[in-house]
């Protein structure tokens, strides 16, 4: 790296900034800052949920995972099977209700449904969930400064956290918004510039073909395949639905038809992205193969400095300084929502609960808590390097092992008129402990399947000792369930989007097939 590769990542960082303090001038009140005045183009928010979800983890592991990781290679698709079903659970069943409600806290629901101390439990479920997550996002981009600035890793995971820190406390959701945007245009401009230099590198397209082994070609493996398929759907029903990093985005479209929109674009432009990123494995996985310098700089216990390495050995001066700023805004579309998600349901859910507050002061004391989130995750990122072999297999452990029953609570309260607050409260407890107990004690089980056996926990415990207790009043409940609602008469003008998901379903699973059966032979 020299001074020109430095002055063009600058140059970005400070046009981010200046972003974020040009959309963050506004902001009169906590809506403002935390739902961007629920006036975002349903554009943006869905770039902005794709971005997030399929950031820096992926620019970083998902080539890791394609190229290097064990039973890893094309099988990758199996994580996207599910979206465009959960999309359509997630559009019909929950955001129906918090938009409704105009909600900022999605777990606000909660207290109106069963009372308030279920809010604080799942909320505080959300929060530590989160933070460990981000932390990982945090873990990823300090590999990379590490691998390439030849720095300790600590004090990266320092410096990243406190740029973010800075970046996210200006611009409130309008700017984590639209700079997602500006940072998917970067992000693709990075995939496609290492797909081409990888090609140079090794003699052109031909030779990366070749060089992939055939064992990798499989997109289909019956040993994960159903927990992919099954566990994955309540994975992204959950973090769609139920995570406020992810909900608080979809709120701040202007109305319930805006959202839906945002959802339905993401679950039709999520597994073209992926796709991108499964190239750019392919690609940078016939370098590792052909050159000896990047094999030596990849360790078997650190995938995921496939890329930075690569990009530090096989780019030129100027482009690799581009590819940098790409992984950092991938990064930052992470880390930015958590943090401004973090602060929300902090503050919504236990701060000002109980308490009348000035806008003005609230609003700077959501600033403040996102800044006290922001030192916490700095912390969290220095314990989560050893959760796995690669970034991408660790955070989708973490999010496992909490979402299973964190959904349990939304479906239950939605659908069931039995269901009570002493019966969810005990039921989320005995859920994430009996995913946790599955982490630490049963290895080979897929962890995948954590997400449907941690609900199927906490619904059978909910249900069992709301049958054992007292109900709660019909009246009183009536309108959070969906049957007193009515909401199920206002999904019908979108059930043929909800038709279509369900095509790209099948469409998705046949080319998986398709592939496999041509990579093959």
């Amino acid at each position: 790296m020299n001074v020109f590769d430095w002055s063009i990542i600058i140059v970005y960082l400070l046009g981010m900034i200046g972003l974020s303090v040009f959309l963050g001038r506004k902001q009169s009140n906590q809506e403002d800052y935390y739902v961007g005045g629920r006036k975002l183009p349903w554009w943006a928010v869905g770039i902005s949920t794709m971005a997030t979800q399929t950031s820096a983890v992926s620019f970083i592991s998902v080539p890791a995972f394609v190229a290097l990781a064990p039973l890893g290679g094309l099988t990758l698709l199996q994580y996207e099977m599910s979206v465009p079903l959960a999309m359509i659970v997630v559009m019909a069943l929950l955001l129906p209700f918090f938009r409704k409600l105009e909600l900022v806290s999605v777990y606000e629901y909660l207290e109106l449904r069963f009372g308030p101390s279920v809010r604080y439990l799942v909320s505080t479920v959300f929060l530590i969930s989160r933070a460990l997550a981000t932390g990982v996002g945090v873990y990823a981009i300090a590999i990379v400064l590490s691998v390439c600035l030849n720095t300790p890793l600590w004090s990266n995971i320092l410096i990243i956290g406190v740029v973010t820190i800075i970046y996210d406390t200006i611009g409130g959701m309008a700017a984590v918004v639209y700079s997602d945007v500006i940072q998917m245009i970067i992000l693709l401009s990075g995939v496609v510039l290492c797909i081409i230099y990888a090609a140079n590198s090794v003699g052109g397209f031909d030779v990366i073909l070749t060089s992939f082994p055939i064992e990798r070609c499989k997109t289909i493996d019956l040993s994960t395949f159903w927990g992919f398929l099954i566990g994955g759907l309540f994975l992204y029903i959950s973090y769609y639905g139920t995570d406020q990093s992810q909900v608080q985005r979809e709120l701040s479209a202007p109305s319930m038809d805006d959202t839906r929109r945002s959802l339905l674009f993401n679950g039709f432009a999520r597994f073209p992205l992926t796709i991108c990123y499964i190239l750019m494995g392919v690609a940078v996985g016939a370098v590792f193969v052909n050159f000896p310098d990047l094999r030596k700089g990849v360790p078997a216990d650190h995938l995921d400095y496939l890329v930075p390495q690569f990009i530090l050995l096989h780019i030129p001066t100027g482009v690799r300084a581009l590819l940098f700023a790409a992984i950092l805004a991938a990064a930052m579309s992470s880390l930015d929502s958590a943090l401004n998600s973090l602060s929300a349901s902090t503050m919504r859910d236990f701060v000002e609960r109980g308490r009348n507050l000035s806008e003005r002061r609230i609003l700077i004391l959501s600033k403040l808590t996102t800044v006290l989130w922001g030192l916490t995750i700095t912390g969290f990122a220095f314990l989560v390097g050893n959760i796995s072999k690669t970034v991408l297999e660790g955070i989708n452990k973490i999010g496992s092992a909490f979402y299973g029953p964190i959904l349990a609570s939304f479906l239950i309260g939605v659908l069931s008129k039995r269901a009570n607050a002493k019966g969810i409260f005990v039921g989320v407890i005995t859920g994430v402990v009996f995913n946790l107990f599955l982490w630490l004690n049963i290895k080979e089980l897929f962890w995948m399947w954590w997400n449907l056996l941690g609900l199927l926990v906490s619904v059978v415990t909910t249900l069992t000792i709301s049958w054992m207790t007292t109900s709660p009043r019909i009246e009183q409940i009536s309108n959070y369930t969906l049957k007193g609602s009515g909401m199920l008469k206002q999904e019908r003008r979108w059930i043929k989007s909800y038709a279509i998901l369900g095509i790209y379903f099948i469409f998705i699973i046949s080319f998986m097939m398709l592939v496999q059966r041509f990579a093959i032979k």
